[in-house]
């Protein structure tokens, strides 16, 4: 399961490693259509960590990184963000992009 991340444990949870963070809210039809990527990512891939944050109940951290339109997934690699991507992306468009960050 996806972990679901607040305001308050964003940083914590998001500083070390490849992370990817899904910025959704519960009426974003696009949104609905992200989630089960990310869950099939998780389920395959061990090398990132995947969070995910309502924005409705958490409007700190969308406001800092600037995140206008859900779903936006931003993409950490130590603690610094590296891709920010707008929008319903696919399982081989996610794949390619986190392994930019994760291939040695």
């Amino acid at each position: 399961m996806v972990k679901v991340v607040t305001d308050q444990d964003f940083k914590q949870e998001t500083d070390t490693g490849v992370t990817l963070t899904d910025f959704w809210a519960t009426w974003c039809g696009p949104c609905k259509m992200q989630s089960p990527v990310i869950e099939s990512l998780e389920n395959s891939r061990s090398d990132v960590k995947f969070t995910k944050m309502d924005v409705d109940q958490n409007q700190g951290t969308p406001s800092e990184f600037g995140i206008m339109a859900i779903p936006t997934l931003v993409i950490k690699k130590d603690g610094a963000v590296v891709e920010k991507l707008v929008g319903y992306q696919t399982k081989d468009q996610l794949n390619a992009v986190l392994d930019k960050y994760t291939k040695a």
